[in-house]
């Protein structure tokens, strides 16, 4: 996604591949300033610190999907490098596997400044007890509580199958179907990202469906065959390429 540049209010937003898991990590900021926020800072920090260095950005803060190593796994690194503040809500700080610095715990509702936008948090239980994804203008970085067509699984530890469907049929299902869903992990077999709109009468009539196969049979979980995983890959433009064939994931 090419960030956004222009008036007052414009939004830079940047989605990344990275790591062995297809995992998209997000900058974010408002266009006119050289701020941004990066989302799931996981795998290669320095490849995410390069990618906000090249749009002439610092990262000055990094917000969590989830705890989920996957999502995690080097954060520290980042905090090491950037002295930004980690902002996880307090119901995933306890499943931490490592220690990390500069820690805010937040609850659903919070709102985070950055220049001219507000990043609002919402709390959206099930995949963990504090999955929260991240709304900002008409853009949902939802982590692993929603993917394209799927959501995420609930059979891990701290999963939830009950809380995941209200996330999905009550939370989620309230925003408008302009939203442009911007998922934790490229599981999609076309495109990286969508508007909800298409989507709208599968979370009205369809939700358990949605919900059944991503939490029992875990279709959110498999890597579609035409995507491949290059290091630090810029995704902002989707494209498909030969790739290996699925295969599961741990998270």
């Amino acid at each position: 996604m090419k960030p956004t540049a222009g008036e007052p209010g414009s939004l830079y937003l940047k989605q990344l591949e990275i790591g062995p898991m297809a995992n998209f990590v997000y900058l974010i900021g408002p266009a006119g300033s050289r701020d941004a926020i990066v989302v799931d800072a996981a795998w290669d920090i320095e490849a995410i610190i390069q990618a906000a260095a090249r749009d002439e950005r610092r990262i000055v803060g990094a917000l969590v999907t989830h705890w989920h190593p996957d999502h995690t796994n080097r954060i520290q690194e980042l905090v090491e490098a950037t002295d930004a503040k980690v902002y996880i809500h307090a119901d995933d700080v306890p499943w931490l596997r490592e220690p990390v610095g500069n820690i805010v715990q937040v609850a659903g509702g919070h709102e985070l400044p950055v220049g001219d936008i507000t990043i609002r948090f919402l709390h959206t239980p099930g995949h963990t007890p504090g999955s929260q994804c991240f709304l900002v203008r008409d853009r949902l970085v939802s982590g692993d509580t929603l993917f394209i067509d799927a959501c995420g699984r609930t059979d891990l530890p701290g999963g939830d199958p009950e809380q995941l469907y209200r996330s999905l049929s009550g939370t989620l299902a309230k925003l408008g179907d302009e939203t442009v869903l911007l998922p934790g992990h490229n599981y999609a077999v076309l495109t990286p990202r969508r508007p909800m709109r298409p989507d709208r009468k599968a979370r009205r009539g369809r939700i358990s469906g949605i919900f059944n196969r991503g939490a029992t049979q875990r279709a959110g979980m498999r890597r579609p065959p035409n995507v491949t995983r290059l290091r630090g890959r810029d995704t902002s433009e989707p494209r498909a390429c030969a790739g290996p064939p699925p295969r599961r994931c741990p998270f």
